[in-house]
């Protein structure tokens, strides 16, 4: 692990409704990190899927694994649906990913840009633990492309450590 991403994202809870806020710092203006999040040539590197659709709010998304993760994980359904729910460069984005909420929020400092990435998770039943891992895993490699405009490639990456510790975490 990345010691300087090791701190684990924080448990919410609403209702039944279980959620994880993740904060990380980069050393980059909000601009760079905003590209980083939106773009399908920086996306490749930290997240699951491309985002396919119209950058505005409430505007209908197709979210799009990339072929190697679908290969590796054996993924039944490589297209899933989506909606873009607020779009305010380069502050706030958020999206609704099947019946996940991500929100992701970038905050101008000295140093940087803080970036809040919360996650509203519906369904539970894979382990909120893995959901939690994968998580912790894409902002590593988001924090990695962001700093050296390279990540080694997102389907290698392993998230073996973040399970064990997210498992403990969840108590599972």
């Amino acid at each position: 692990m990345n010691t300087a991403n090791e701190r684990l994202g924080e448990v919410l809870h609403d209702g039944d409704t279980i959620g994880l806020r993740f904060e990380r710092h980069l050393a980059h203006p909000p601009e760079r990190v905003w590209r980083a999040l939106t773009q399908s040539d920086q996306l490749q590197h930290w997240f699951p899927a491309d985002i396919i659709g119209e950058r505005r709010d409430g505007a209908p998304l197709a979210l799009h694994f990339w072929p190697a993760l679908v290969d590796k994980h054996q993924i039944p359904e490589p297209i899933m649906s989506g909606q873009l729910l607020t779009w305010d460069p380069p502050r706030t984005f958020s999206l609704l990913w099947d019946r996940d909420t991500l929100i992701f929020e970038l905050h101008p400092s000295d140093a940087g840009t803080r970036l809040v990435f919360t996650t509203w998770v519906v369904d539970t039943t894979a382990g909120v633990h893995l959901t939690a891992a994968g998580y912790h895993l894409c902002l590593d490699q988001l924090v990695t492309l962001v700093a050296t405009d390279d990540a080694p490639p997102f389907v290698d990456q392993d998230t073996t450590a973040y399970e064990i510790a997210y498992a403990e975490m969840f108590g599972v």
